[in-house]
């Protein structure tokens, strides 16, 4: 495949792999930002007194009201 796209680039191989090599090399010369901070909830208490998480019919039965 790269010698193809040499060919029609009408360049040789050792070149077209010199620039994608000089592509990679620039990009991770590149500074990586810092990830960013996710929320974590503080909140206490957990679920409703009756509610098992485990039960997913129980569970769609309280929400609608049944």
């Amino acid at each position: 495949m790269a010698k193809i796209k040499a060919a029609r680039d009408r360049r040789t191989l050792t070149s077209l792999l010199e620039e994608g090599l000089r592509y990679v090399l620039a990009d991770a010369a590149k500074p990586i930002s810092p990830l960013p901070r996710i929320p974590v909830s503080t909140a206490s208490g957990g679920t409703l007194p009756g509610i098992d998480l485990t039960r997913a019919s129980e569970l769609e039965d309280r929400m609608a009201g049944r």
